[in-house]
């Protein structure tokens, strides 16, 4: 049973240490904005989140007792890091799309970056 668990968790760090160095060179190598932003919400993400999950079945299979520290961790990066890449995609938006180059909506309000709604040139 021992080589079992000690193989699922070994399996999982190497599955999150691919996922994170997937993301960390998707970062470096990535040329704009909103492509880097992929890369640390997805695949690093996935990587941290591995590595906490591995934590955690190594203190409750080997070391015996339940570690609740890693759970909260891994929903609080699981929360955030959509709630963030939203909030730096909106960013960028404002920042370097003019509001007449963004598609139609199709409702009566425009974009919910933008105060008003995008005017049609």
């Amino acid at each position: 049973m021992d080589v079992f668990v000690e193989a699922l968790i070994a399996l999982s760090l190497v599955v999150s240490g691919i996922f994170g160095f997937v993301g960390s060179f998707g970062l470096i190598k990535l040329k704009t904005t909103m492509q880097r932003l992929h890369a640390p919400t997805k695949a690093t993400t996935l990587g941290v989140g591995g590595v906490l999950i591995a934590s955690m079945l190594y203190f409750g299979l080997i070391e015996g007792h339940l570690s609740f520290h890693e759970l909260l961790i891994t929903l609080f990066l699981f929360l955030t890091a959509p709630v963030t890449a939203n909030f730096i995609a909106k960013t960028y938006m404002v920042r370097n799309v003019p509001p007449r180059e963004l598609p139609d909506t199709g409702r009566d309000h425009g974009w919910a970056a933008y105060d008003e709604p995008p005017t049609k040139s």
